[in-house]
């Protein structure tokens, strides 16, 4: 058996094993072992194989990293506007309780809401804006 086809096979296993858990990363290591593959088709000699193997494979993971470390992250459902039509809705905060809590009125029913960052005492009263639900309270922040 040749080294391109030992290349090869490292290739389709890799690919075999990324389509099994779902990992980029390895996708881009298969990347490296087809360019390995390549350069054993063209006669490289066995160290320059393996250095061809880390560099594509290694030069992609560290690019595929940088790239998507730039995109912005997905926010969560509990604070995402598409998934919640509550958030960005106001409320009126008329009286806290001891607990750090509010009952506030929204669509018609009574919530429990608590302040998405500690305040001091005495915490102020007003217009608030809900940033995100947690279970069935509503996570308000001063407008």
């Amino acid at each position: 058996m040749t080294e391109s086809t030992i290349w090869w096979l490292l290739a389709g296993t890799a690919v075999a094993i990324e389509l099994a858990t779902g990992t980029f990363y390895l996708l881009m290591i298969g990347i490296g072992l087809v360019a390995a593959a390549i350069a054993g088709h063209m006669g490289l000699p066995l160290s320059g194989q393996i250095v061809t193997a880390a560099l594509v494979g290694g030069g992609a993971v560290v690019l595929w990293h940088w790239r998507s470390s730039k995109r912005p992250q997905a926010v969560l459902a509990n604070a995402n506007p598409d998934v919640h039509i509550d958030i960005g809705e106001a409320v009126q905060v008329n009286q806290w309780n001891a607990d750090g809590t509010a009952s506030v009125k929204y669509r018609g029913a009574n919530w429990t809401a608590i302040q998405a960052a500690p305040v001091p005492t005495p915490q102020p009263t007003g217009q608030f804006r809900i940033k995100e639900l947690l279970g069935n309270r509503l996570v308000i922040e001063k407008l």
